[in-house]
This record gives C-alpha cells, sequence and structure tokens, in this order.
C-alpha cells in the first residue's frame, strides 16, 4: 500500500490501482450555495452536489463504486492471516475516513430542521436496513434524502416496471393489466390472472411500491374481495412486511382512504399494524385523523383499546406522537373526538395542545345562541310540545322536574306550538352551540390534566404560549379557564417582556381587556405598570393596531374612530399622570398616537371626502327632480284660481307631502355632506363629529329617497289608477323594490356607523360565566 498527500488533496492507494480519495480541505460552500430545505429545492441541491463530489472523485461512495471493504469481504471468502486482516483493518479505517467525508458535505448542506429529520429516520432503521456493524454510511443518507424529497409519483397511473425487477416481458404485461383491472374493479378477470399463478398478490404492480393488495384497498371498499386477496398469500406473511415506498402498509392505506372495513379486517388478522410506521413516522391513527376520516379512526382507537399492548399504547398516547394526535383532531375542530381521546393520556408532553386550542377555539356564542343553547328559553317554553320531548329531554340541560313542570302548567296545544318553533331554531343553531361547549370541555379536560400530572413549577411550560395565543386570538374564555387553573398565568409575559394586559392593548383584544373589570387584586398595578422601553398602557394603546385587526374594520375612518375608542378608554383606566408621561423616546401617549396614525388619518380623510361626494351628487339629483315635481303638480292647476286640479284627492295629498318630506330631508343631507367636505378633518373629529355628521346625511338621504319613491307611485295612480284601484298593487310592488335595494346595500353602512359611534361599548362588560357549575373568574 503506498500514500501520497499534501496540504491541498489527499489520496490514498489501495491493492492494485484502487484508491479512496480524501480532499479534506475542499470549501464546500463555494460548490454549494443552498441548503436542501424540502422537495421544492432538492433539485438543485442535488445537482450541486453532485458536480461536487465527481469533480474531487468521491461520487463512488454514492454509486456503491466504493464499497466497504467489510461488505466485500462478507460476500467473499472470509479474511484471515494476521497480515491480511491487518490490511483489511487499514483498508477499511481508510474507506471510513472518505466515506464520513462524503457524509459531512451532504450533512453540512441540510438546514438545520432537514437534519435533524433525516437523522432520526436514518438512526430508528432497524439494522438490517443498513449496515449490521457500522454506523449508517454516506450512501444510506443519500439514498434517505432521495426517499425523502426525491419526485414524487402519483399511485394512480400506469405502473412503471424495472427491468431488474422484471425480465420477463410477459410477467410486465401482467402485472400491467392486473393494476387495470383491479384500477377498473374487474374483479372476476383478476382471480383469473392470480389464478394462473405467474404472479402473486404480493407483487407490486405501481412505480410507488404498491401491491395489489395495495391498490385493492385503496379503491374498493368490498370487503369480501379483501378476503379472498388475503387467502392468496403465502403462508407466515406477516402483513407488516407488506409496504410500499412511502413505507405505507395496507392499514395505513385503508387509514388514508377511510375505508373502515378494510381496516377492521386488517387488524383482526394482525393487530401490530395498528402501531406500525410509515417512512414519515405516522401510524395508521395519525392518519385517518389528518384525512378526517373520522369513523375509521373511531374503529382504530376502539381496537387500541381491545389490545393488550400496553406499552405501545403508552407510547402512541404519549410524547410528540400523542400531542400530534390530539392536535390534528383540535385543528380539524372535532372537539368531542379530542375529549374521548384525551382519556388515554396520562401527561401531556408539551405546550402544543393548548396552543392549539387557543388558536382554534370557536367564535363566542351571541346573545340570542347563549339564550337557546343555555336553557333559558327552556325554562319557558321547554314543555310546551309533547309531539317532541323525547327528542328535546335528551339534552343535559333539560331536567326531569322542568319537562313534568311544563306539561303540568302549560294546555298541550301551547306546547306544540311553541316547542316546534324552540325545535326549529335550535336545529339551526345546533352545530355551533355544541362545537362552542364540545371546546370548552376539552379546554377544561386539558387543562386539568397539565394541572394534576404535572409539578407547579413546571405549570408555566404549559401556559405561557397558550394564553399570549388566547390573548392575540381575543378568545377570552380560554384566557379565563387557563387563569382559573394556573392563577400564575396572568404575570405571563412574551419575548418583548409584555405581560398580558400590556399584550391585550397592544393586540386590540377588547374581550380579555374586559376582564380588567374581574381583577381587582391587580387592577391598580397596570395603571401605573411600564414596560422596557418605558411605555406605560397609553403607550401602548397609541400604537396602530396590527393590520389583522384593523382590517375586520370597513372604512378608514372607522378604522380610526376604533383606535380613538381605544386610546380613550386606556386614558380613563390609567393614572391621570401616566397622560403626560413620557416613555424612554421622550414620547407622550398623545404624541406616539400622532406619528403612528398619520397615515391612517389621510385614509381616514379620502375616504370621508370620497364618500361625502358621492352621496352630494346623489342628494343635489333628488333635490332637483322633487323640486320640479312640487312645481308641475300631476294633474296640472285649474286656470283661474291656480289651484291644483287632485286637491281633495287623498292620493295627491300623498304626493303633496311625500314630496315635501323628500325634499327637505335631501336638502338637510347635501348640507351635512358638505360640512364634511370642508371638516378640518382632526384626529378628534373622527371619534363622533364626523361620524355623526355621516350618520345624519345618509339618514336624511334615505328618507329622501323612500319618500321621493312614495311620490312617483302616487303620481302614479293619480294618472292612472283614478278608475281601476288594482293599478295601486303593482305600484306598491314596484316602489317596495328600488326602497329594498337602498336598505340593503346602504343601510348596512349607517347601521355600522350608528353602532361604533352611539352603539354598546365594547368595554367595560363585567363578564362572569359558570362553567359546570363552578364560577370562573379572575
Amino acid at each position: 500500500m503506498a500514500s501520497s498527500s499534501s496540504n491541498e488533496y489527499v489520496t490514498v492507494e489501495i491493492g492494485e490501482g484502487n484508491t479512496y480519495p480524501y480532499p479534506s480541505n475542499v470549501y464546500t460552500p463555494s460548490f454549494i450555495s443552498l441548503k436542501l430545505s424540502g422537495r421544492d429545492n432538492y433539485s438543485m441541491w442535488k445537482t450541486q452536489m453532485i458536480c461536487l463530489l465527481k469533480s474531487h472523485d468521491m461520487f463512488g461512495f454514492i454509486d456503491g463504486t466504493f464499497i466497504s471493504p467489510d461488505h466485500e469481504a462478507s460476500s467473499s471468502s472470509s479474511v484471515s492471516g494476521k497480515e491480511k486482516v491487518g490490511e483489511h483493518q487499514t483498508h477499511q479505517k481508510l474507506w471510513t475516513r472518505s466515506d464520513a467525508l462524503v457524509k459531512g458535505w451532504i450533512l453540512g448542506s441540510l438546514s438545520e430542521e432537514t437534519l435533524r429529520y433525516v437523522l432520526n429516520r436514518l438512526t430508528e432503521k432497524p439494522h438490517q436496513e443498513r449496515n449490521a456493524d457500522h454506523d449508517f454510511s454516506a450512501k444510506d443518507v443519500w439514498h434517505e434524502l432521495q426517499t425523502m424529497y426525491g419526485p414524487p409519483v402519483l399511485p394512480q397511473v400506469s405502473p412503471v416496471v424495472e427491468d431488474t425487477l422484471l425480465q420477463d416481458k410477459d410477467i410486465a404485461q401482467e402485472l400491467q393489466r392486473l393494476y387495470n383491472y383491479t384500477r377498473f374493479g374487474i374483479w372476476v378477470w383478476v382471480e383469473e390472472i392470480l389464478s394462473q399463478g405467474r404472479v402473486t398478490v404480493m407483487d407490486k404492480i405501481t412505480n410507488n411500491g404498491n401491491t395489489l393488495l395495495h391498490v385493492a384497498v385503496g379503491i374498493s371498499k368490498n370487503s369480501k374481495l379483501l378476503e379472498i386477496l388475503l387467502e392468496r398469500l403465502p403462508e407466515n406473511t406477516q402483513l407488516l412486511d407488506l409496504r410500499n415506498s412511502d413505507g405505507s402498509t395496507l392499514l395505513h392505506v385503508a387509514a388514508i382512504i377511510g375505508n373502515t372495513e378494510a381496516a377492521d379486517i386488517l387488524v383482526a388478522r394482525n393487530p401490530e399494524l395498528l402501531f406500525a410506521k410509515d417512512n414519515e413516522g405516522q401510524t395508521p391513527l395519525a392518519l385517518a385523523l389528518s384525512n378526517m376520516n373520522t369513523q375509521t379512526a373511531r374503529h382504530l382507537l376502539q381496537h387500541i383499546n381491545d389490545t393488550n399492548d400496553d406499552r405501545q399504547k403508552e407510547a402512541l398516547f404519549s410524547g410528540t406522537t400523542g400531542d400530534g394526535l390530539l392536535v390534528t383532531l383540535i385543528s380539524s375542530k372535532d372537539f368531542r373526538f379530542a375529549i374521548k381521546l384525551l382519556e388515554h393520556y396520562k401527561t401531556l408532553n408539551s405546550d402544543v395542545v393548548l396552543m392549539a386550542i387557543a388558536q382554534n377555539f370557536p367564535r363566542e356564542l351571541n346573545l340570542f345562541e347563549n339564550f337557546i343553547g343555555s336553557g333559558d328559553l327552556v325554562r319557558c317554553a321547554y314543555g310546551f310540545c309533547g309531539t317532541i320531548c323525547n327528542i328535546i329531554s335528551s339534552r343535559r340541560v333539560f331536567s326531569d322536574w322542568l319537562h313534568a313542570y311544563a306539561f303540568a302548567v302549560y294546555p298541550s296545544n301551547v306546547r306544540c306550538s311553541f316547542g316546534s318553533i324552540y325545535v326549529a331554531v335550535w336545529l339551526l343553531i345546533k352545530e355551533r352551540v355544541e362545537t362552542h361547549e364540545d371546546a370548552r370541555r376539552l379546554l377544561w379536560h386539558v387543562s386539568g390534566l397539565i394541572k394534576s400530572e404535572n409539578t407547579p413549577t413546571s405549570y408555566h411550560h404549559y401556559y405561557t404560549n397558550p394564553i399570549l395565543e388566547a390573548t392575540r386570538q381575543n378568545a377570552f374564555e380560554v384566557v379565563e379557564v387557563i387563569v382559573s387553573y394556573f392563577p400564575n398565568a396572568i404575570w405571563s409575559a412574551n419575548e418583548d417582556g409584555h405581560n398580558i394586559i400590556q399584550y391585550v392593548v397592544i393586540n386590540r383584544s377588547e374581550k380579555v381587556y374586559n376582564l380588567l373589570y374581574q381583577m381587582s387584586e391587580h387592577r391598580n398595578i397596570y395603571r401605573t405598570i411600564r414596560d422596557s422601553h418605558g411605555n406605560n398602557l397609553l403607550h401602548l394603546a397609541a400604537r396602530l393596531a396590527p393590520k389583522n385587526k384593523l382590517n375586520l374594520i370597513s372604512g378608514a375612518a372607522l378604522q380610526i374612530q376604533r383606535e380613538l375608542q381605544w386610546f380613550k378608554e386606556v386614558e380613563r383606566f390609567i393614572c391621570p399622570l401616566s397622560i403626560v408621561q413620557k416613555n424612554s423616546f421622550n414620547g407622550t401617549p398623545q404624541t406616539v398616537f400622532t406619528r403612528e396614525h398619520k397615515e391612517l388619518v389621510i385614509e381616514g380623510e379620502k375616504w370621508m371626502k370620497s364618500t361625502a361626494e358621492s352621496y352630494t351628487i346623489t342628494a343635489a339629483l333628488i333635490i332637483t327632480i322633487v323640486f320640479a315635481a312640487a312645481i308641475t303638480v300631476p294633474g296640472g292647476s285649474d286656470q283661474n284660481k291656480g289651484i291644483p286640479i287632485f286637491t281633495n284627492n287623498t292620493a295627491f295629498t300623498v304626493f303633496a307631502i311625500s314630496d315635501a318630506i323628500s325634499l327637505f330631508a335631501a336638502v338637510t343631507s347635501l348640507l351635512m355632506f358638505l360640512s364634511i367636505l370642508t371638516a378640518r378633518f382632526a384626529e378628534q373629529d373622527f371619534l363622533f363629529k364626523l361620524p355623526t355628521k355621516l350618520i345624519i346625511g345618509l339618514a336624511t338621504l334615505f328618507i329622501s329617497t323612500t319618500a321621493m319613491i312614495v311620490a312617483f307611485g302616487a303620481t302614479l295612480y293619480l294618472v292612472f289608477g283614478q278608475r281601476n284601484s288594482k293599478i295601486l298593487i303593482p305600484i306598491a310592488v314596484l316602489t317596495c323594490l328600488p326602497i329594498t335595494s337602498f336598505v340593503t346595500l346602504q343601510f348596512p353602512l349607517v347601521l355600522e356607523l350608528m353602532s361604533a359611534t352611539y352603539g354598546r361599548s365594547i368595554f367595560g362588560v363585567n363578564r362572569s360565566f359558570s362553567y359546570s357549575g363552578r364560577q370562573i373568574l379572575i
């Protein structure tokens, strides 16, 4: 053996002309400019890596040219003799060194997440899938990345039969036909091909490694056929060994497709399939949940309960795997199933479950839904319908004594009428109410499990991020429950050091902010609290709200109005001295507000002016029309006296009154819109002054338009309907059409303005909910 080395390149000669290159001083970033992070950039990464390997004669460690000496020895005669043994060990050491260099190049070009993932997969592989005596090689890493990120091939395409596996052309054609017949469900011909014995149900018939059984489970839900195919398996064949290139067993495919009957049959033959993992580390239960096949998932869960392998069950419902199952269910809003699944957990691994609840908690029930769902209406009307009492009585909120009381007090006809109405209403809101109730129950159970199975010193690992996320999402119910279980959670802080209340103000979460009215013991602390930059609560309220919160409000004028409402509310809450207090940047809350909202004020001014200009033109047109109609009355006037001919007609009176109302209302609307166009548009004007003018202008314009249409209808009746009263019906219908259109298209803006300006305040609501008989207060 001869060897030569230099500072730049090392090549070790082995035997007769065989070499193990070792270019240890190569600067790989000059070849690999991007790190492999996923399937999207795999092709570019692979091209760069091949260039690096081939340019330094190292590609042989990937394509199998440079084989490990141990592998050569095991495949040929054994190494014997002291000199040969020593030489073999030297060769193995040098090969390992060069292979480690290639492996280091590959691993060094992966992103942190990809590196962690591929290492976990390689270390979890059984020894028979890699060298039993050594760690994984560079070739193992290369092929693992190829499996993970290589170009995917859909299973439902014409199969590509590899020549290395199918040398016989006739067999390839048989598999092609078998695949086609299976895909189209021609089972008679499938059985005919199998009966010939040239191909079996274990042969791979698609280019992603699916066998006939995989295809049958994925396409057909014919349980009888599946049992027939399973009977054709050779003796001692393990169903666990039947996997495609994704590592999916037959049960994995059944879980993905939602083939519940096939899943039951497969589990009955081999319960170990329940705990098998594919290449991604997914179990059949996890795949059924992620594909929202609830029925199949419930069957798999029942089969898991029936198994006696406690070790496997504990591993399934613990750690990151167990948390992932719950997160999948919560993300799909199946809270009821998540509650059932949670019964199998002894503890949770991290905060991801509580975080998923905070992110996916359903919106708050409105007053009507709360009234119906809580049973308050039932106390008045539950027993009203004797014919449907059995349907309703299954609800938890109804009690037997209420049922008996209602039947004793109210007559049967009253019970039926009100009961029918209640059931119709309940069916409309049933899903919303039950989903919300299930979400709250899951939240209690998860919080209770965390509290009971962990020490107080570790609670913060579970609730800190979730309570901050719930605060950002304005999910006040989640915050209430978490704080009721973990009182110290109220002091949680984000990475910027902002606590819950400061975070509430920053994110404009008014429902969580209202919890201040229940926190008498902490309220005074928040009045004077400051962050690391010297900002008090009013400084934080003076910041511009997050875009996602502003986008919930239509129109820049209403957005700046909401920002002013927040500023005024926090201004009333904090100590008077804090109003003029300066932060570390020498800014008072008012100067911060002006600077942060400068652009929004400009946008609000543009929105107000464009809206006012549009309605000004409309009001001017109405004034012109109704004024002309007042002068040229329908039917004309008496030439001698100048009195309108239809003076004593009721329809003419309706016309005159409607025309006058329309004119005066239109003039008022025009003046209001003109006053908006000439306003100064100061910040404070957006709080009440400008919205009030816009409300009056829009309301009077609506009155003017309605009165104008009524006047026109009265004129039509005067001219054409004097001798035919039936014409009044189409006139009334046509009159309602533009009025309805105006109400539908424009009145919502008026209502939104009125609600935002003079409606019930979003602040100061003292919320107190009773959960399962327990009052949750902070």
